[in-house]
């Protein structure tokens, strides 16, 4: 063998392992396209192999209820620009979520606020944590019979859903709207259908199922229902046609603020704190507000400070 072929054959060896490295570090963004880390990225995000968690052949599995709104599919392409591969697991069950990640059929999830995690973590003695925030949806009142508060007849019946959370939650509107009094010493988190004061109210309350409000509008004997977020369009409604919410800029929304959550293992790796970095992009804010007919309030908190606000719930919850 000469020389010369010596020399070749070693540049093509060299050529090899140049283009197989740079293959590498591309992990999963194609060899064509290699991905660099970049310069806002958060402290020690690294772009995930092909095998790697977040890599091509093992995304980050997320669950959320409504996989099909705009702003995941935003997410996923901003995250893939990066390297970093998300799956989207969608969920109708508010129950199912919290479970599939702490079994670890979930890396993520991102559908609930603060206050419906504390009664998870509480309940079934979990610590699951929030590492990212996205918004707060403001609780509305809803009626098709009457366009304002003022118009709701002394002794009707307003239907709030009957989950702990926004029973509560909801009780708090009726009686900011002047509809109904609680009683000294209900707490704010917590209150109960039983804690109205009925003859200082000027309405009855009824709780039912969250996914029944809506369809308890058309009940002559309902003047008017408490409605999540999630199901104003089973209403045929839009959400600016609430005739009364609460206010997502008081001192008391931020246990209603919604949030990223992963297990309490997981809360400082840098691949889910990228991915909540890509979730305040203005694409996805503009899609996760067009989502909600912008009704959303963004909010962009540090994860202590949701962590410290999911403790404070949690301790209130422990002691109620």
């Amino acid at each position: 063998m000469s020389t010369r072929t010596t020399r070749t054959l070693a540049g093509l060896a060299a050529a090899f392992l140049a283009v197989a490295a740079l293959a590498g570090c591309s992990s999963g963004a194609g060899p064509s396209s290699p991905v660099t880390v970049p310069a806002d990225a958060v402290p020690g995000f690294t772009v995930p192999a092909a095998s790697d968690k977040g890599g091509k052949d093992n995304p980050v599995k997320i669950g959320v209820v409504g996989a099909s709104n705009q702003q995941f599919q935003v997410l996923t392409q901003e995250a893939q620009a990066e390297g970093i591969y998300l799956k989207f697991q969608d969920f109708t069950d508010y129950s199912q979520p919290n479970p599939a990640l702490s079994s670890g059929q979930l890396d993520l999830n991102q559908f609930q606020h603060i206050v419906y995690l504390g009664q998870y973590n509480v309940a079934k003695n979990d610590t699951l944590v929030p590492i990212g925030s996205t918004a707060i949806y403001p609780l509305g009142l809803y009626s098709t019979k009457y366009t304002t508060v003022a118009d709701i007849p002394a002794g009707s019946t307003i239907a709030v859903p009957d989950d702990q959370t926004n029973q509560a939650r909801g009780l708090q509107v009726l009686q900011s709207a002047g509809l109904v009094t609680l009683k000294p010493g209900t707490p704010t988190l917590f209150g109960q259908v039983a804690d109205v004061d009925t003859t200082a109210s000027k309405v009855k309350v009824l709780a039912i199922s969250a996914d029944q409000t809506p369809r308890s509008l058309d009940d002559p004997n309902i003047a008017g229902a408490i409605i999540n977020n999630d199901y104003i369009a089973d209403t045929g409604l839009k959400p600016q046609q609430a005739i009364a919410q609460d206010d997502p800029n008081s001192d008391g929304a931020a246990p209603f603020i919604n949030i990223w959550v992963s297990r309490d293992a997981d809360k400082d790796l840098p691949l889910y704190a990228e991915i909540v970095r890509l979730a305040h992009s203005d694409a996805w804010n503009q899609a996760l507000l067009a989502n909600s007919d912008g009704t959303g309030v963004l909010v962009n908190d540090t994860p202590d400070r949701l962590q410290q606000v999911l403790a404070d719930v949690e301790s209130q919850l422990r002691n109620s």
